[in-house]
Order: C-alpha cells, then sequence, then structure tokens
C-alpha cells in the first residue's frame, strides 16, 4: 500500500508567519451581564470630565466630578457600577489612557476594583504622605488674603480625602500658619477664646471671616 495522504493543518510559510497578527487583547474590564442591556449615549460621553495623568492632576476631584455626571444621565433601570465601568474608559486621555489599555485582561472585575486601580496609579501612598506634611506645614503667603488662604487650606484638604487628620488638628494647623494680622483678627473675633470653641465653631468663624475677608477685596 502507497502513504496516506497528510491531512493535518497546512504548515504556514516564512511569509504568513512573518505578517502582522490583527487580533487584538480583551480590554482589562470584564463587564458584568446586565439584565436589560444598554449602550452609552453620546450626549453622556461628551459631558464626561477628562483626566490625563498629568502631574498637578487632581485624581480624586476627576472620580468626583465622574459621579456626578454619570449619576445625573444613568438611566433608572441600570445599576450605578455598571454605567460606571462602561463610562470611565472615555474619560480617560493620553497616559491615563495608555494605562488602563496595559492593565491585564480581564483584571477589573467590578467598579470597586478599576477605582482602587485609578488611585494607586494616580495617587500613591507616596503621594498621601506627601500631601499630609504640605496640611501640617501649610503657611500663609506674603500679600495672600485670609480668604485666599482658607481656599487653598481646603483644596489642599480635599485633594487628600483620606489624610486622616482629625478636624481639631486640622483647625490647629491652619491657625498656626497665619500671619500675624489675620491670626489676631480670628484671636479678636473669638474674645481669645478660640481653644475653648468647637471644632464645628471654629470652622464656622474662620468661614465668616474669611466670606468678610473677600468682600473687602472686592469693594477695593
Amino acid at each position: 500500500m502507497g502513504e496516506q495522504p497528510y491531512n493535518g493543518p497546512r504548515e504556514r510559510t516564512l511569509r504568513e508567519m512573518a505578517a502582522p497578527d490583527f487580533t487584538y487583547e480583551s480590554l482589562c474590564i470584564q463587564y458584568p451581564e446586565e439584565d436589560v442591556p444598554f449602550v452609552l449615549k453620546t450626549g453622556l460621553i461628551h459631558l464626561l470630565p477628562k483626566f490625563h495623568g498629568r502631574a498637578g492632576e487632581d485624581p480624586h476631584k476627576h472620580l468626583k466630578e465622574f459621579h456626578i455626571v454619570c449619576s445625573t444621565m444613568r438611566p433608572h433601570n441600570v445599576p450605578e457600577d455598571h454605567i460606571y465601568l462602561k463610562a470611565f474608559p472615555f474619560s480617560l486621555e493620553d497616559l491615563a489612557k495608555d494605562w488602563l489599555y496595559y492593565l491585564a485582561p480581564g483584571s477589573i472585575t467590578s467598579w470597586d476594583d478599576l477605582k482602587r486601580a485609578f488611585l494607586e496609579k494616580f495617587f500613591p501612598a507616596s503621594k498621601n504622605t506627601a500631601i499630609r506634611k504640605d496640611i501640617s506645614g501649610i503657611r500663609q503667603l506674603t500679600g495672600e488674603s485670609l480668604y485666599e488662604y482658607w481656599e487653598r487650606f481646603k483644596r489642599l484638604c480635599a485633594s487628600c480625602p483620606h489624610h486622616q487628620i482629625f478636624e481639631q488638628l486640622l483647625l490647629q494647623y491652619f491657625y498656626e500658619g497665619l500671619k500675624i494680622m489675620d491670626r489676631s483678627m480670628i484671636d479678636a473675633a473669638s474674645r481669645g477664646a478660640l481653644g475653648d470653641m468647637t471644632p464645628a465653631s471654629t470652622r464656622g468663624l474662620i468661614e465668616k471671616m474669611a466670606s468678610n475677608s473677600q468682600k473687602i477685596q472686592y469693594d477695593e
């Protein structure tokens, strides 16, 4: 009997093996099953804030703005986590989008996973430590009004929501960083009893005086 013909798969030629492979890896996000499939509306995508991954950008602020837009535009029958997972990639640009694309396929299975990975990348523990140090050492700048100093202090604290510094200590850092003139004004307004006030009352007093400082600036 003669040799049986070979019926296995055809061996690829060198040219075929050298040709580029046009198959793509799946995205890192593994989307949950949906009872009612939905597609993101163009209007929602256009309203999303953008995060580029640049130095100086605030990832916590980006997440807040992202939540606001998605909550406002969310269809009533779609769970929040589902729309967050689908919409978040459209809020990233440049380095931030590259980061998302380079995560392992299927490694993100929930919104908590994605949010945690995003903050670990763009708000590492070292940054948290640096901002805590900035908060504790804050000082009013020359020529900076009480209002401007107070607003800068609040922005700094908001940029690190998990600073774990008690309110009483936060206000103490702010007070110790005041220039003599503004510190004296606050002492006078509290009748020298600032230390006997509650943190809430202290914050209210500073907020009121800072607001008055802003009005004086505008009047001038």
